[in-house]
């Protein structure tokens, strides 16, 4: 898929080296043309120097033909023109913003925007959960209650141990993310395999997080109700 990143601060430049990674077909758009020249030592010719919201450079940057935009510049009001105008003048079927302040969220929500991260929320969700260790745990609802991460630490008994990514059936659009294997983060693939002590950061629906949930970590114990 092909896919154009707005905004080269860090946000976008690990993002973009994670789609590259991955095997997507990827542009970074970055409108500083010293932070763009900086970028394009690092990462090659997929920077292009110029103003994601300008329809010139949407153009040259051929976003007729991508599957996905997404802007994570630090400007709310850049990355909404930049997923308004991917939407309704290049038909960019999805379109992904960062929110910098949380209290745009709903706006963006409001214009048709498929999908807003905010930073400061999911941070504040962190500081408001009451974890218990071992288990696995939503660590956030993204906006709208339709997308969760979750966090799964693996032990010898979870159903998906020494099973490689392609030989599981991950329940309804669930999607691994990321796995942490002590000190390294690993970005998983079909020959993925999962290992006891690693773990998995996954994304999933809140229907579906049981299901995951018990995949990962086996079935749920449920406590005995006490003599009546």
């Amino acid at each position: 898929m092909y896919v154009i990143v707005v905004g080269g601060g860090k946000v976008g430049y690990y993002l973009t080296k994670t789609l590259l990674n991955e095997g997507h077909e990827v542009l970074l758009l970055e409108k500083d043309r010293r932070r763009a020249a900086s970028l394009l030592e690092q990462l090659g010719e997929v920077v292009m120097a110029g103003d994601g919201c300008e329809v010139r450079v949407m153009s040259e940057a051929g976003m007729g033909r991508a599957g996905a935009v997404v802007a994570v510049t630090g400007d709310d009001e850049d990355n909404l023109v930049i997923c308004q105008m991917a939407r309704r003048h290049f038909d960019v079927k999805r379109s992904v913003a960062r929110v910098n302040d949380p209290r745009n969220e709903e706006i963006f929500r409001l214009l048709g925007i498929d999908a807003t991260v905010a930073s400061t929320r999911i941070i504040y969700s962190l500081i408001e959960q009451e974890v218990d260790t071992g288990q696995v745990v939503p660590l956030t609802a993204l906006k709208r209650g339709d997308i969760e991460i979750v966090e799964a630490d693996l032990d010898e008994r979870a159903p998906v141990v020494n099973r490689a990514l392609k030989d599981v059936h991950f329940p309804g659009d669930s999607v691994i993310a990321v796995i942490i294997r002590g000190d390294q983060i690993v970005l998983p693939s079909g020959t993925t395999r999962f290992e006891a002590g690693d773990c998995v950061v996954a994304l999933t629906r809140p229907e579906d997080e049981r299901a995951l949930r018990e995949l990962m970590a086996g079935p749920l114990e449920i406590s005995p109700k006490p003599p009546a």
